[in-house]
């Protein structure tokens, strides 16, 4: 249905699609040939993206040969896609999950919109990243894939009846007593899942820079400090710190549907939980080779220490109906880096 859209002239790329570039549920997006230094991030709100640009920019480079973004800084570049979207399809992105592992700040904008990663019903016009590597410096290039985007045609959204009867018929995850009433509860997993008893990994400052098309090319050790676990499974957050940690349950996404996490409550810490990327029909799923996996957080800390405890709840998994059945799900010969996992850096990353 995605390569359909573009296909009836609803998304424009500026060259043909890669191979690959067309998931499940959601299709990537590429950066295009020239980037934008801006003194600060913005919503275009009543004009255009390229006025403000106009307006905020500080120098612009080519991506051709590539080009490094370096941390603290903002970047705005437009993208290879643009949309031409029906009157009844809207459109939302999301950082892609090795965008969000690697603290790459990442958010779609678009001409004349007052909100971030959301496209409206109708929307004619280009669409452009902002960027923002907030722990790694990073390089990148034309057609390098940060972001990616799902279409959505009516209320997809299942509700508490909805998501409760899913549960029953697929057991979303593998807990006894989950909590699916406004979503699927999603808590911290403290006790020790990784490999040695980790329970997750934190960043390290002063970094080289990632290649973000180079995968397992970086040892773990030159970029993230290893977590055990202790013994009483909680963890003091350090302010302004980047933590890779991953979820107590094990989650599935059955065909037919896809999920996208959400905030749980903004009042129960002092943390924020960058989620990153949708969860593509399949993920988890036993029948694409998994057996549920967990969902990997990326959490950074505010301005005051923070105690996270085993089994804290972080986030809620909503599920949303697919329209059709994908031709291929998560797992199954798509290149899917994260099937499977349990805590688990981005694939830049050696094993």
């Amino acid at each position: 249905m995605i390569a359909q859209l573009a296909a009836d002239g609803g998304i424009l790329p500026a060259y043909q699609f890669a191979a690959d570039q067309i998931q499940p549920a959601s299709l990537d997006l590429r950066l295009g040939d020239v980037a934008y230094r801006v003194r600060a991030s913005f919503l275009p709100g009543s004009t255009t993206v390229a006025k403000r640009i106009d307006e905020l920019k500080l120098h612009e480079f080519s991506l051709t040969d590539g080009a490094v973004l370096e941390t603290g800084c903002v970047y705005i570049v437009p993208l290879l896609e643009s949309l031409a979207l029906p009157d009844d399809i809207v459109a939302a992105a999301n950082p892609k999950s090795s965008t969000g592992r690697l603290d790459v700040f990442t958010r779609v904008i678009a001409d004349e919109i007052r909100g971030f990663d959301r496209i409206a019903a109708g929307y004619h016009g280009p669409l452009y990243a902002e960027i923002s590597p907030r722990t790694f410096p990073v390089l990148v290039r034309e057609g390098s894939r940060l972001s990616q985007i799902r279409f959505r045609h009516g209320h997809a959204l299942l509700d508490a009846d909805g998501l409760r009867a899913l549960h029953a018929r697929e057991r979303l995850v593998d807990s006894d007593n989950a909590d699916v009433s406004e979503g699927v509860a999603v808590g911290v997993d403290l006790s020790g899942l990784g490999p040695g008893g980790l329970v997750g990994y934190r960043a390290k400052r002063h970094t080289g820079l990632i290649d973000v098309e180079r995968r397992a090319g970086y040892a773990v050790p030159d970029f993230w400090e290893p977590i055990p676990a202790r013994a009483d499974k909680s963890l003091i957050l350090d302010p302004n710190e980047f933590y890779i940690l991953a979820s107590k349950e094990a989650v599935q996404v059955p065909p037919g549907y896809a999920a996208e996490m959400v905030p749980f409550d903004p009042l129960v810490g002092e943390f924020r939980v960058h989620y990153a990327g949708f969860f593509d029909p399949g993920f988890g799923y036993a029948g694409a080779g998994g057996k549920g996996a967990r969902a990997v957080l990326e959490v950074r800390s505010r301005e005051v220490p923070f105690i996270l405890e085993h089994g804290q709840i972080v986030g809620r998994l909503v599920y949303e109906k697919m329209l059709a059945m994908p031709d291929k799900l998560y797992g199954q010969g798509i290149g899917s880096n994260y099937q499977a996992q349990t805590l688990k850096l981005s694939k830049h990353f050696k094993a």
